[in-house]
């Protein structure tokens, strides 16, 4: 493993976001992957979520490190995952970076774009996609992929425990919506995905959407540089505390696509 120096690098409040990024990587160690999970108030599910995935991690063959992203969060996450980094050592080291600006697609967009590690990417911090995924991924990625996304609608996906009809029903009518934009695609929602990270930095060069439409546009954008994009099938468990609001959060995930759609040809 290749260890980056250490620097001090000072940031006014008007700052650069180029600088701000510089100063992230420069504080983290490199290692072969980063695992990002976005947080917005999870201060009491995620220190089940960072010792599962710790656990997990510490016995690859790859070196890893999560790095969570606070995402404005009310709640005292971030002194939560500060305080399970001490616990937890330097097996599987434990980082946490702030976003200020509202939305999943920022918070996965400053985690992925403050790294260096050759491979990156992001699941949901309530663990709905197994980590065992992280296996087949890996070897995917390893094998040169530039994507690779899990899946509950591919053949061979598992729905353990089923979302309630409500959001069922948006999200067929979500697949419906995207499905002529990014083509072959079966599930473009599915909080998990990872990518090689030259890939994805092109790709992510000319993104804008930092909310429910990041997702699309991404994969999107992947599609757009010819990058070959995996879909895993994997077994999938609703979460029970999700926060996601059918309604309110359905009309805006419409509506970020409808706005997506007519930016792009």
């Amino acid at each position: 493993m290749v260890l980056l120096q250490q620097h001090s690098v000072h940031i006014g409040k008007r700052g650069s976001l180029q600088a701000r990024r510089h100063s992230d990587s420069l504080r983290r160690s490199r290692v072969d992957l980063e695992v990002i999970i976005p947080a917005y108030n999870e201060a009491a599910r995620i220190p089940d979520t960072l010792k599962q995935t710790v656990d997990f991690l510490a016995n690859q063959p790859w070196s890893s490190r999560i790095v969570v992203v606070d995402n404005g969060s009310v709640d005292e996450t971030a002194a939560v995952v500060r305080r399970i980094s001490r616990e937890e050592g330097d097996a599987v080291p434990i980082s946490v970076v702030g976003c200020s600006r509202k939305g999943k697609g920022a918070a996965v967009r400053r985690g992925l774009l403050s790294g260096t590690s050759r491979f990156t990417g992001f699941f949901d911090a309530d663990l709905a996609t197994p980590l065992e995924t992280l296996t087949e991924t890996m070897a995917h990625l390893s094998d040169g992929a530039a994507a690779v996304i899990a899946s509950r609608h591919a053949p061979g996906s598992n729905l353990v425990r089923p979302q309630h009809l409500g959001r069922r029903v948006g999200g067929t009518a979500f697949r419906a919506l995207t499905k002529s934009k990014v083509k072959g695609i079966r599930d473009t929602q599915c909080g998990f995905k990872f990518f090689e990270r030259d890939a994805l930095t092109a790709a992510m060069v000319q993104c804008r959407s930092t909310g429910f439409a990041f997702d699309v546009e991404l994969l999107l954008r992947l599609q757009d540089n010819n990058a070959s994009i995996v879909e895993l099938p994997v077994a999938w468990t609703d979460g029970a505390a999700s926060t996601f609001r059918p309604f309110q959060d359905g009309v805006a995930s419409f509506a970020s696509v409808i706005q997506l759609q007519r930016a792009t040809p």
